[in-house]
């Protein structure tokens, strides 16, 4: 009978470990890709309004509607400036859990080279057990082969 793997408990927490790590990551990853996207919507928003900032200067605009689009303008930059510091946060972020699951893997890889091992040292044993019970069989049926000849 094969002998257990000791560490079958360590190998299954450790996979476990290693798929929470992994959907962590998953998670971290779609929401970098969320903030940087609304960034580049920002962006491309500030960059829109302007033209039409533009548009409207050589249209000719009053003081109180230039005033307007420059605060406008100073909120959007602001809104940007913000933005960018939460993709830097979630740039870090996913960073870390990039780190966190590469570790977890490192782990989990180990014990299962172990429980790998342990599995080929089984097999050995199972197929030594086996041969030598082949053995013994040829060498029952030759015997009696030759005491039936006799």
């Amino acid at each position: 009978m094969p002998e257990k793997f000791t560490l079958q408990p360590l190998l299954d927490l450790m996979r476990d470990r290693t798929d929470e790590a992994t959907r962590q990551l998953g998670q971290l990853i779609a929401a970098e890709q969320n903030a940087k996207g609304r960034l580049r919507l920002l962006s491309q928003y500030r960059e829109e309004y302007a033209q039409r900032f533009r548009d409207a200067q050589t249209a000719g605009l009053t003081l109180q509607s230039w005033q307007n689009y420059q605060d406008f303008l100073a909120k959007i930059d602001e809104a940007i400036a913000q933005q960018g510091n939460i993709v830097a946060a979630s740039e870090q972020n996913t960073a870390a859990g990039q780190q966190h699951w590469q570790e977890q893997h490192t782990r989990m890889k180990a014990i299962d080279t172990l429980s790998i091992r342990h599995q080929k040292t089984q097999d050995k044993k199972q197929n030594k057990l086996e041969q030598k019970q082949l053995d013994e069989f040829a060498i029952r049926s030759y015997q009696q082969v030759k005491d039936d000849n006799s």
